[in-house]
């Protein structure tokens, strides 16, 4: 499910237990070209809708992250946890 707000979008949103993640999803040739297409700038975007996001679907305790999922033809998606420290 993608989620917009006017400060940017995420691409999928999952609970897994008390863990909200906010995930963006970047689907590209090579490994190298997906994980540069996820740079500090669209990173920052990400994660202020997820900010804008989180009263909506988080719960009181959860644990709320930003993923990133990298897809390449041939090859299983690759997913990175928790990606912003922000």
């Amino acid at each position: 499910m993608r989620a917009r707000t006017p400060v940017g979008e995420v691409d999928l949103i999952a609970r897994r237990g008390r863990v909200l993640a906010f995930i963006e999803v970047k689907a590209r040739a090579t490994v190298a070209e997906a994980e540069l297409a996820l740079d500090d700038y669209r990173l920052r975007r990400v994660a202020r809708a997820a900010e804008a996001l989180a009263a909506r679907y988080a719960r009181p305790g959860d644990t709320t992250r930003i993923d990133a999922v990298f897809m390449v033809p041939r090859r299983l998606p690759r997913h990175m946890a928790n990606i912003w420290h922000g």
